[in-house]
């Protein structure tokens, strides 16, 4: 009798109406109005005021109304959820990436999920620019660092290590730095969210003579590979050309921020079976580190998994 009163109160305020909300419930209005009545006399407050031409909350209608719309809301998504517990995922999934994520991991993991489940379909943008789900109509959003946005729900999928790589041409020539000091004195190679005068170092403040500055980590590695200089890059993506030898990581007692990369979307209320599920299938399909910490153990792991 609870629930079902504040289902018919509930409807009654959203309808502005006795009349509206009894005909949405397929009841008389005589029903609605005695019931709102018996709900009143139980409570022992008045839940609205009445007059011929407008119905008012009153301050306790309100904070009533409140807790009844929550308790309504929860229940519809439970039953959402429990048909979709018999429903495979299925319709159009829409997702932007990084590029190197997208390159790197995106593109296996997708076409895995698809062959698993045959009734997806997906549509991609590998991008740098900072997508809004929200305004895009974008089903998940792929990102790099921690997400400003409080409107939107963030989960974190992986960290990645970074380190300082050169190649072994360019060390013939500088020199092996020995300790954190000697990075003064080398050329440096960085990302655009690390320009300043010092190296992107934890414990250390340290000189930065900047060589080359670019916001894409695909294009800094071709530097490194070329003997442009010394670089700060995620170690997920030097893995091949380190088991190669054509990388070499230097200082490695040397301390510097991991990257965070989460999946980001509008909320997880009615949240599709298809994003669910793919959200799920990311997760675990990711390097096995918990999908946490993601860096290469030896040779070949990076693309092992893929």
């Amino acid at each position: 009798m609870g629930l079902d009163d504040a289902l018919i109160f509930t409807r009654v305020v959203e309808c502005h109406s006795f009349t509206l909300a009894a005909a949405g419930l397929g009841m008389q209005k005589s029903t609605v109005s005695r019931r709102i009545a018996q709900l009143e006399e139980r409570l022992g407050v008045r839940l609205l005021n009445r007059t011929t031409r407008k119905l008012r909350l009153t301050e306790v209608g309100q904070a009533y109304y409140e807790r009844c719309r929550q308790i309504m809301l929860d229940f519809a998504e439970a039953e959402q959820a429990v048909m979709q517990l018999q429903q495979a995922p299925a319709g159009l999934l829409r997702i932007t990436a990084p590029i190197e994520f997208g390159q790197l991991f995106l593109g296996g993991l997708l076409g895995a999920f698809m062959r698993e489940y045959p009734q997806i379909t997906a549509e991609v943008e590998l991008t740098s620019r900072l997508v809004d789900p929200l305004e895009e109509g974008v089903d998940i959003a792929i990102r790099v660092g921690v997400p400003q946005d409080s409107t939107l729900i963030a989960r974190k999928l992986f960290e990645s290590r970074r380190g300082l790589f050169a190649s072994p041409d360019y060390l013939a020539r500088q020199g092996m730095p020995r300790v954190i000091g000697d990075l003064a004195s080398h050329r440096a190679v960085v990302q655009s969210h690390d320009t300043g005068r010092y190296w992107p170092l934890l414990e250390a403040q340290v000189s930065c003579q900047q060589a080359l500055v670019c916001n894409n980590i695909t294009f800094l590695r071709e530097a490194l590979l070329a003997g442009a200089g010394i670089g700060c890059l995620p170690v997920m993506i030097c893995g091949e050309a380190l088991a190669s030898g054509r990388l070499v990581e230097v200082l490695e007692q040397a301390r510097l921020p991991v990257g965070e990369i989460y999946a980001v979307y509008p909320s997880r209320r009615f949240q599709a079976t298809k994003v669910k599920t793919f959200l799920d299938f990311l997760m675990a399909s990711l390097p096995s580190y918990g999908g946490r910490l993601l860096e290469p153990a030896g040779p070949g792991l990076l693309t092992s998994h893929l």
